[in-house]
Protein backbone atom coordinates (compact mmCIF):
# COMPACT_ATOMS: atom_id res chain seq x y z
CA UNK A 1 0.00 0.00 0.00
CA UNK A 2 0.98 3.60 -0.13
CA UNK A 3 2.45 5.32 3.24
CA UNK A 4 -0.54 7.04 4.09
CA UNK A 5 -2.78 3.28 3.52
CA UNK A 6 0.15 1.58 5.62
CA UNK A 7 0.43 3.60 8.73
CA UNK A 8 -2.92 4.54 8.79
CA UNK A 9 -1.83 8.27 9.82
CA UNK A 10 -4.35 9.72 7.10
CA UNK A 11 -8.38 9.62 7.71
CA UNK A 12 -11.07 10.42 4.83
CA UNK A 13 -13.56 10.86 6.82
CA UNK A 14 -16.50 14.07 6.42
CA UNK A 15 -16.20 17.06 4.24
CA UNK A 16 -12.50 17.51 4.75
CA UNK A 17 -12.05 13.70 4.42
CA UNK A 18 -13.26 13.78 0.88
CA UNK A 19 -11.78 17.13 -0.14
CA UNK A 20 -8.70 15.58 1.60
CA UNK A 21 -8.93 11.49 -0.51
CA UNK A 22 -9.56 13.81 -4.11
CA UNK A 23 -6.58 16.07 -3.46
CA UNK A 24 -3.94 13.32 -3.00
CA UNK A 25 -1.29 12.27 -5.68
CA UNK A 26 -3.09 9.15 -6.27
CA UNK A 27 -6.39 10.12 -7.43
CA UNK A 28 -4.49 12.53 -10.00
CA UNK A 29 -2.02 9.38 -11.00
CA UNK A 30 -5.96 7.33 -11.37
CA UNK A 31 -6.63 10.08 -14.20
CA UNK A 32 -4.12 9.51 -16.36
CA UNK A 33 -3.91 5.58 -15.75
CA UNK A 34 -7.87 5.78 -16.65
CA UNK A 35 -7.24 7.65 -20.41
CA UNK A 36 -4.37 4.56 -20.72
CA UNK A 37 -7.16 2.19 -19.81
CA UNK A 38 -10.25 3.99 -21.76
CA UNK A 39 -8.06 4.52 -24.83
CA UNK A 40 -7.46 1.49 -26.71
CA UNK A 41 -11.35 -0.12 -26.10
CA UNK A 42 -12.75 1.82 -29.14
CA UNK A 43 -9.86 1.86 -30.83
CA UNK A 44 -9.86 -2.18 -31.38
CA UNK A 45 -14.06 -2.20 -31.12
CA UNK A 46 -16.15 0.27 -33.08
CA UNK A 47 -13.70 2.32 -33.88
CA UNK A 48 -11.92 -0.07 -36.01
CA UNK A 49 -15.55 -1.28 -37.49
CA UNK A 50 -15.36 2.38 -39.38
CA UNK A 51 -11.85 2.06 -40.76
CA UNK A 52 -12.14 -1.66 -42.29
CA UNK A 53 -15.76 -0.29 -43.82
CA UNK A 54 -14.05 2.47 -45.51
CA UNK A 55 -11.24 0.26 -46.85
CA UNK A 56 -14.09 -1.60 -48.72
CA UNK A 57 -13.53 -4.93 -46.16
CA UNK A 58 -16.19 -7.29 -46.33
CA UNK A 59 -19.33 -7.06 -43.72
CA UNK A 60 -18.40 -10.47 -42.79
CA UNK A 61 -15.06 -9.92 -41.86
CA UNK A 62 -15.67 -6.98 -40.10
CA UNK A 63 -18.17 -9.14 -37.46
CA UNK A 64 -15.01 -11.51 -37.03
CA UNK A 65 -12.73 -8.29 -36.47
CA UNK A 66 -14.76 -7.79 -33.66
CA UNK A 67 -13.65 -10.84 -32.10
CA UNK A 68 -10.19 -9.02 -30.83
CA UNK A 69 -12.07 -7.49 -28.20
CA UNK A 70 -12.76 -10.81 -26.44
CA UNK A 71 -9.22 -10.15 -24.79
CA UNK A 72 -10.90 -7.94 -22.36
CA UNK A 73 -13.41 -10.99 -21.86
CA UNK A 74 -11.41 -13.77 -20.95
CA UNK A 75 -8.06 -10.82 -18.95
CA UNK A 76 -9.00 -13.11 -15.88
CA UNK A 77 -6.97 -15.72 -17.66
CA UNK A 78 -3.59 -13.84 -17.20
CA UNK A 79 -4.72 -11.91 -14.44
CA UNK A 80 -2.97 -14.44 -11.96
CA UNK A 81 0.43 -14.32 -13.68
CA UNK A 82 0.42 -10.27 -13.44
CA UNK A 83 -0.25 -10.34 -9.91
CA UNK A 84 2.39 -12.61 -9.01
CA UNK A 85 5.11 -12.62 -11.81
CA UNK A 86 7.57 -9.84 -11.76
CA UNK A 87 8.97 -9.00 -15.25
CA UNK A 88 12.41 -8.89 -16.17
CA UNK A 89 13.83 -5.99 -17.08
CA UNK A 90 10.67 -4.02 -16.30
CA UNK A 91 10.54 -5.09 -12.82
CA UNK A 92 12.80 -2.35 -12.09
CA UNK A 93 9.85 -0.14 -12.01
CA UNK A 94 8.02 -2.46 -9.35
CA UNK A 95 5.31 -5.17 -9.91
CA UNK A 96 2.89 -3.06 -10.89
CA UNK A 97 4.80 -0.09 -12.37
CA UNK A 98 6.60 -2.51 -14.23
CA UNK A 99 3.86 -4.54 -16.06
CA UNK A 100 2.07 -0.97 -16.92
CA UNK A 101 4.69 0.15 -18.69
CA UNK A 102 5.53 -2.89 -20.65
CA UNK A 103 1.68 -3.24 -21.13
CA UNK A 104 1.86 0.57 -22.49
CA UNK A 105 4.79 -0.20 -24.78
CA UNK A 106 2.65 -3.41 -26.50
CA UNK A 107 0.03 -0.55 -27.01
CA UNK A 108 1.95 1.66 -28.19
CA UNK A 109 3.72 -0.91 -31.02
CA UNK A 110 0.24 -2.20 -31.62
CA UNK A 111 -1.15 1.25 -32.70
CA UNK A 112 1.92 2.30 -34.81
CA UNK A 113 1.18 -1.18 -36.58
CA UNK A 114 -1.85 -1.31 -37.27
CA UNK A 115 -1.05 2.36 -38.84
CA UNK A 116 1.54 0.81 -40.64
CA UNK A 117 0.02 -2.06 -41.88
CA UNK A 118 -3.35 -0.87 -42.81
CA UNK A 119 -6.35 -3.71 -43.81
CA UNK A 120 -6.31 -2.69 -47.00
CA UNK A 121 -2.76 -3.59 -47.47
CA UNK A 122 -2.90 -6.60 -45.63
CA UNK A 123 -5.74 -7.53 -43.42
CA UNK A 124 -4.24 -10.82 -41.61
CA UNK A 125 -1.18 -8.90 -40.48
CA UNK A 126 -3.34 -5.77 -39.99
CA UNK A 127 -5.78 -7.93 -37.75
CA UNK A 128 -2.45 -9.14 -35.96
CA UNK A 129 -1.02 -6.24 -34.67
CA UNK A 130 -4.75 -5.26 -33.82
CA UNK A 131 -4.79 -8.34 -31.51
CA UNK A 132 -1.85 -7.08 -29.79
CA UNK A 133 -3.33 -3.38 -29.06
CA UNK A 134 -6.53 -5.37 -27.56
CA UNK A 135 -4.34 -7.73 -25.39
CA UNK A 136 -2.26 -4.89 -24.02
CA UNK A 137 -5.21 -2.75 -23.28
CA UNK A 138 -6.68 -5.63 -21.09
CA UNK A 139 -3.35 -6.09 -19.76
CA UNK A 140 -3.80 -2.34 -18.96
CA UNK A 141 -7.36 -2.93 -17.13
CA UNK A 142 -6.03 -5.66 -14.69
CA UNK A 143 -2.75 -3.50 -13.75
CA UNK A 144 -4.68 -0.06 -12.92
CA UNK A 145 -7.40 -2.10 -11.03
CA UNK A 146 -4.53 -3.85 -8.67
CA UNK A 147 -2.86 -0.59 -8.20
CA UNK A 148 -5.89 1.51 -7.73
CA UNK A 149 -7.00 -1.22 -4.81
CA UNK A 150 -3.39 -1.52 -3.48
CA UNK A 151 -2.57 2.30 -3.44
CA UNK A 152 -5.06 4.25 -0.72
CA UNK A 153 -6.81 2.61 1.92
CA UNK A 154 -10.89 1.36 1.53
CA UNK A 155 -11.76 5.23 2.71
CA UNK A 156 -10.20 6.82 0.21
CA UNK A 157 -11.04 4.41 -2.58
CA UNK A 158 -14.23 6.40 -4.08
CA UNK A 159 -12.19 9.13 -4.90
CA UNK A 160 -9.44 7.17 -7.03
CA UNK A 161 -12.36 5.68 -8.43
CA UNK A 162 -13.77 8.76 -9.37
CA UNK A 163 -10.75 10.13 -10.99
CA UNK A 164 -10.01 6.92 -12.89
CA UNK A 165 -13.72 6.94 -14.50
CA UNK A 166 -12.97 10.45 -15.50
CA UNK A 167 -10.18 9.58 -16.92
CA UNK A 168 -11.44 6.49 -18.67
CA UNK A 169 -13.97 8.52 -20.22
CA UNK A 170 -11.35 11.22 -21.57
CA UNK A 171 -9.89 7.86 -23.04
CA UNK A 172 -13.69 6.66 -25.03
CA UNK A 173 -13.78 9.79 -26.27
CA UNK A 174 -10.49 10.46 -27.63
CA UNK A 175 -10.59 6.60 -29.70
CA UNK A 176 -14.17 7.47 -30.62
CA UNK A 177 -14.74 11.51 -31.53
CA UNK A 178 -11.27 12.26 -31.46
CA UNK A 179 -9.52 10.18 -34.02
CA UNK A 180 -12.84 10.16 -36.12
CA UNK A 181 -12.02 14.00 -36.15
CA UNK A 182 -8.60 13.44 -37.13
CA UNK A 183 -9.09 10.77 -40.21
CA UNK A 184 -11.74 13.04 -41.28
CA UNK A 185 -8.84 15.35 -41.64
CA UNK A 186 -5.29 13.10 -42.43
CA UNK A 187 -6.75 9.62 -42.98
CA UNK A 188 -7.21 6.73 -40.68
CA UNK A 189 -3.61 6.06 -40.34
CA UNK A 190 -2.46 9.54 -39.55
CA UNK A 191 -5.45 9.49 -36.68
CA UNK A 192 -3.74 6.07 -34.86
CA UNK A 193 -0.59 7.48 -34.87
CA UNK A 194 -2.30 10.86 -32.95
CA UNK A 195 -3.73 9.24 -30.76
CA UNK A 196 -0.83 7.18 -30.11
CA UNK A 197 0.62 10.31 -28.84
CA UNK A 198 -1.54 10.29 -25.95
CA UNK A 199 0.10 7.46 -24.51
CA UNK A 200 2.68 9.97 -23.36
CA UNK A 201 0.86 11.18 -20.63
CA UNK A 202 0.08 7.88 -19.19
CA UNK A 203 3.96 7.13 -19.85
CA UNK A 204 5.53 10.28 -17.72
CA UNK A 205 2.67 9.03 -15.09
CA UNK A 206 4.48 5.87 -14.35
CA UNK A 207 7.94 7.46 -14.31
CA UNK A 208 6.46 9.75 -11.31
CA UNK A 209 3.97 7.33 -9.82
CA UNK A 210 4.86 5.79 -6.24
CA UNK A 211 4.69 2.16 -6.18
CA UNK A 212 2.50 0.66 -4.06
CA UNK A 213 3.95 -2.05 -1.01
CA UNK A 214 3.43 -5.32 -1.61
CA UNK A 215 2.64 -8.30 0.71
CA UNK A 216 5.63 -11.29 0.58
CA UNK A 217 2.81 -13.93 -0.65
CA UNK A 218 3.43 -17.67 1.45
CA UNK A 219 3.69 -19.78 -1.20
CA UNK A 220 0.94 -22.62 -1.32
CA UNK A 221 0.48 -25.88 -3.36
CA UNK A 222 -1.16 -25.42 -7.10
CA UNK A 223 -3.85 -27.53 -6.02
CA UNK A 224 -4.91 -25.45 -2.73
CA UNK A 225 -4.19 -22.15 -5.03
CA UNK A 226 -6.47 -23.38 -7.53
CA UNK A 227 -9.17 -24.94 -5.23
CA UNK A 228 -9.28 -21.53 -3.46
CA UNK A 229 -8.96 -19.16 -6.95
CA UNK A 230 -11.40 -20.96 -9.17
CA UNK A 231 -13.32 -23.90 -7.64
CA UNK A 232 -14.75 -21.99 -4.96
CA UNK A 233 -16.46 -19.52 -6.31
CA UNK A 234 -18.02 -21.81 -8.41
CA UNK A 235 -18.95 -24.12 -5.78
CA UNK A 236 -20.06 -21.61 -3.80
CA UNK A 237 -22.49 -20.14 -6.79
CA UNK A 238 -23.87 -23.66 -7.00
CA UNK A 239 -24.12 -24.31 -3.58
CA UNK A 240 -26.19 -21.18 -2.88
CA UNK A 241 -28.84 -21.20 -5.61
CA UNK A 242 -28.65 -24.82 -6.76
CA UNK A 243 -27.59 -26.01 -9.97
CA UNK A 244 -31.02 -25.33 -11.84
CA UNK A 245 -31.66 -21.56 -10.31
CA UNK A 246 -27.72 -20.76 -10.64
CA UNK A 247 -27.75 -22.30 -14.46
CA UNK A 248 -30.85 -19.87 -15.25
CA UNK A 249 -29.14 -16.77 -13.44
CA UNK A 250 -26.36 -16.96 -15.86
CA UNK A 251 -28.28 -17.93 -18.98
CA UNK A 252 -30.02 -14.63 -18.21
CA UNK A 253 -26.82 -12.84 -17.47
CA UNK A 254 -25.72 -14.15 -20.72
CA UNK A 255 -28.75 -13.13 -23.29
CA UNK A 256 -29.28 -9.50 -21.43
CA UNK A 257 -27.37 -7.42 -23.80
CA UNK A 258 -27.54 -9.58 -26.69
CA UNK A 259 -30.00 -6.88 -28.88
CA UNK A 260 -27.32 -4.14 -28.29
CA UNK A 261 -24.20 -6.74 -29.00
CA UNK A 262 -26.01 -7.75 -31.68
CA UNK A 263 -26.04 -4.39 -33.43
CA UNK A 264 -22.79 -2.62 -32.02
CA UNK A 265 -20.75 -4.31 -34.00
CA UNK A 266 -22.21 -2.86 -37.16
CA UNK A 267 -23.09 0.16 -36.44
CA UNK A 268 -20.17 2.41 -37.60
CA UNK A 269 -20.40 0.62 -41.25
CA UNK A 270 -24.18 1.64 -41.19
CA UNK A 271 -23.48 5.11 -40.08
CA UNK A 272 -21.47 5.80 -42.91
CA UNK A 273 -23.53 3.69 -45.33
CA UNK A 274 -26.34 5.95 -44.37
CA UNK A 275 -24.36 8.71 -45.43
CA UNK A 276 -22.84 10.82 -42.79
CA UNK A 277 -19.35 11.76 -42.56
CA UNK A 278 -16.74 10.83 -39.28
CA UNK A 279 -16.93 14.41 -38.29
CA UNK A 280 -20.48 13.65 -37.80
CA UNK A 281 -20.24 10.83 -36.49
CA UNK A 282 -18.02 11.71 -33.92
CA UNK A 283 -20.58 15.09 -32.93
CA UNK A 284 -23.46 13.04 -32.39
CA UNK A 285 -22.51 9.37 -31.69
CA UNK A 286 -19.55 10.03 -29.08
CA UNK A 287 -20.39 13.61 -27.83
CA UNK A 288 -23.80 14.12 -28.08
CA UNK A 289 -24.63 9.76 -27.07
CA UNK A 290 -22.34 10.03 -24.71
CA UNK A 291 -23.72 13.03 -22.73
CA UNK A 292 -27.68 11.23 -23.26
CA UNK A 293 -26.09 8.07 -22.23
CA UNK A 294 -24.73 9.48 -19.14
CA UNK A 295 -28.12 11.08 -18.32
CA UNK A 296 -29.70 7.44 -19.20
CA UNK A 297 -27.49 5.96 -16.58
CA UNK A 298 -28.09 8.80 -13.75
CA UNK A 299 -31.91 7.86 -14.22
CA UNK A 300 -31.27 3.80 -14.18
CA UNK A 301 -28.78 4.47 -11.32
CA UNK A 302 -31.44 6.30 -8.95
CA UNK A 303 -34.42 4.10 -10.05
CA UNK A 304 -32.72 1.37 -8.90
CA UNK A 305 -33.10 2.61 -5.63
CA UNK A 306 -36.33 2.89 -5.88
CA UNK A 307 -38.48 -0.31 -7.68
CA UNK A 308 -38.16 -3.70 -7.45
CA UNK A 309 -35.27 -5.02 -9.43
CA UNK A 310 -37.19 -7.40 -11.18
CA UNK A 311 -39.60 -5.15 -13.03
CA UNK A 312 -36.50 -3.00 -13.39
CA UNK A 313 -34.87 -5.57 -15.31
CA UNK A 314 -38.05 -5.94 -17.74
CA UNK A 315 -38.31 -2.48 -18.67
CA UNK A 316 -34.49 -2.15 -19.35
CA UNK A 317 -34.35 -5.63 -21.23
CA UNK A 318 -37.21 -4.39 -23.68
CA UNK A 319 -36.26 -0.92 -23.81
CA UNK A 320 -32.91 -1.90 -24.87
CA UNK A 321 -34.52 -4.28 -27.88
CA UNK A 322 -36.89 -1.90 -29.12
CA UNK A 323 -34.23 1.26 -29.56
CA UNK A 324 -32.72 -1.17 -31.86
CA UNK A 325 -35.66 -0.68 -33.99
CA UNK A 326 -35.37 3.44 -34.12
CA UNK A 327 -32.42 2.60 -36.65
CA UNK A 328 -34.94 2.06 -39.29
CA UNK A 329 -35.42 5.76 -38.90
CA UNK A 330 -31.87 6.53 -40.23
CA UNK A 331 -32.00 3.65 -42.98
CA UNK A 332 -35.35 5.36 -44.29
CA UNK A 333 -33.72 9.25 -44.08
CA UNK A 334 -30.17 8.64 -45.15
CA UNK A 335 -28.03 11.46 -44.56
CA UNK A 336 -31.12 13.66 -42.28
CA UNK A 337 -28.57 14.87 -39.04
CA UNK A 338 -32.67 14.99 -37.32
CA UNK A 339 -32.70 10.92 -38.07
CA UNK A 340 -29.20 10.09 -36.25
CA UNK A 341 -30.37 12.44 -33.29
CA UNK A 342 -33.92 11.20 -32.70
CA UNK A 343 -32.06 7.38 -32.96
CA UNK A 344 -29.10 7.82 -30.86
CA UNK A 345 -31.31 9.79 -28.11
CA UNK A 346 -33.39 6.57 -27.89
CA UNK A 347 -30.73 4.07 -28.28
CA UNK A 348 -28.49 5.36 -25.83
CA UNK A 349 -30.58 6.63 -23.02
CA UNK A 350 -32.16 2.85 -22.86
CA UNK A 351 -28.60 1.57 -23.17
CA UNK A 352 -27.46 3.98 -20.35
CA UNK A 353 -30.58 3.37 -18.59
CA UNK A 354 -29.75 -0.43 -18.76
CA UNK A 355 -26.31 -0.26 -17.37
CA UNK A 356 -26.83 0.67 -13.82
CA UNK A 357 -29.46 -2.17 -13.37
CA UNK A 358 -28.08 -5.19 -14.82
CA UNK A 359 -24.49 -4.24 -12.47
CA UNK A 360 -26.88 -4.02 -10.06
CA UNK A 361 -28.41 -7.26 -10.66
CA UNK A 362 -25.06 -9.12 -11.28
CA UNK A 363 -23.59 -7.43 -8.11
CA UNK A 364 -26.61 -8.64 -5.72
CA UNK A 365 -25.39 -12.27 -7.05
CA UNK A 366 -22.19 -12.35 -5.78
CA UNK A 367 -21.04 -13.42 -2.59
CA UNK A 368 -18.85 -11.34 -1.04
CA UNK A 369 -16.20 -13.55 -0.04
CA UNK A 370 -15.75 -13.86 -3.75
CA UNK A 371 -16.70 -10.96 -5.13
CA UNK A 372 -13.66 -9.82 -7.45
CA UNK A 373 -14.16 -13.47 -9.43
CA UNK A 374 -17.52 -14.39 -9.28
CA UNK A 375 -18.23 -10.54 -10.63
CA UNK A 376 -15.52 -10.71 -13.46
CA UNK A 377 -17.05 -13.98 -14.20
CA UNK A 378 -20.74 -12.55 -14.62
CA UNK A 379 -19.30 -9.53 -16.43
CA UNK A 380 -17.55 -11.65 -18.97
CA UNK A 381 -20.46 -13.94 -19.42
CA UNK A 382 -22.27 -10.84 -19.83
CA UNK A 383 -20.64 -10.01 -22.83
CA UNK A 384 -19.17 -13.27 -24.37
CA UNK A 385 -22.45 -14.63 -26.12
CA UNK A 386 -23.32 -11.44 -27.80
CA UNK A 387 -19.89 -10.76 -28.60
CA UNK A 388 -19.84 -14.35 -30.15
CA UNK A 389 -23.64 -14.02 -32.00
CA UNK A 390 -23.08 -10.15 -32.88
CA UNK A 391 -19.33 -11.17 -34.84
CA UNK A 392 -21.57 -13.07 -37.36
CA UNK A 393 -24.20 -9.78 -37.65
CA UNK A 394 -21.97 -8.65 -40.84
CA UNK A 395 -22.91 -12.06 -42.75
CA UNK A 396 -26.65 -10.96 -42.02
CA UNK A 397 -26.14 -7.39 -43.53
CA UNK A 398 -24.23 -8.92 -46.42
CA UNK A 399 -27.16 -11.48 -47.30
CA UNK A 400 -30.41 -9.68 -45.99
CA UNK A 401 -29.70 -5.90 -45.29
CA UNK A 402 -29.58 -3.61 -42.22
CA UNK A 403 -33.07 -3.71 -42.00
CA UNK A 404 -33.32 -7.20 -41.05
CA UNK A 405 -30.36 -7.02 -38.51
CA UNK A 406 -32.95 -4.42 -36.55
CA UNK A 407 -35.57 -6.92 -36.69
CA UNK A 408 -33.53 -9.65 -35.55
CA UNK A 409 -31.76 -8.36 -32.81
CA UNK A 410 -34.99 -6.44 -31.45
CA UNK A 411 -36.65 -10.42 -31.51
CA UNK A 412 -33.22 -11.71 -29.53
CA UNK A 413 -34.55 -10.44 -26.42
CA UNK A 414 -37.66 -12.85 -26.70
CA UNK A 415 -35.63 -15.75 -25.53
CA UNK A 416 -34.22 -13.37 -22.43
CA UNK A 417 -37.65 -12.35 -21.16
CA UNK A 418 -38.96 -16.32 -20.95
CA UNK A 419 -35.66 -17.34 -19.22
CA UNK A 420 -36.79 -14.03 -16.54
CA UNK A 421 -40.63 -15.39 -16.56
CA UNK A 422 -39.39 -18.96 -15.98
CA UNK A 423 -36.91 -17.05 -12.73
CA UNK A 424 -39.77 -14.94 -11.71
CA UNK A 425 -40.95 -16.09 -7.95
CA UNK A 426 -37.32 -17.75 -7.32
CA UNK A 427 -35.14 -14.77 -8.19
CA UNK A 428 -32.85 -13.75 -5.39
CA UNK A 429 -33.55 -11.13 -3.13
CA UNK A 430 -30.84 -8.97 -2.28
CA UNK A 431 -31.02 -9.84 1.14
CA UNK A 432 -30.36 -13.52 0.08
CA UNK A 433 -27.28 -12.52 -2.34
CA UNK A 434 -24.81 -11.62 -0.38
Amino acid sequence: MSEAAGTGAVRYKGLRGIAAAFAQPGAVTMLFFGLASGLPFLLVGNTLSAWLKESGVDYGAIGIASYVTFAYNFKFLWAPLVDKFRLPLFGRLGLRRGWLMFALLLLAAGLLGMAAMPPDVSLPRFMVVTGVAALAGATIDIVVDAYRVEIAPQEAQGALAATYTLGYRFGLIAGGAGILLVADAFGWQGGYVAICALLVIPFITVLVAREPEHRVRERVPLRVAVQEGFVGPFRDFLSRYGLGLALGLLLFVALFRLPDQMLGVMAYPFYLDAGFSKTQIAEVSKVYGVIVGIVGALLGGWAVTRFEMRRLLVVSAIGVALSNMLYLIMATNPGQTWAFVATLSGDNFAQGFAGPVLVAFMSGLVNRSFTATQYALLSALANLPGKLIGGLSGFLVKDSGYASLFVVSTVSIVPTLLVLALLWRRMPRPAEAG
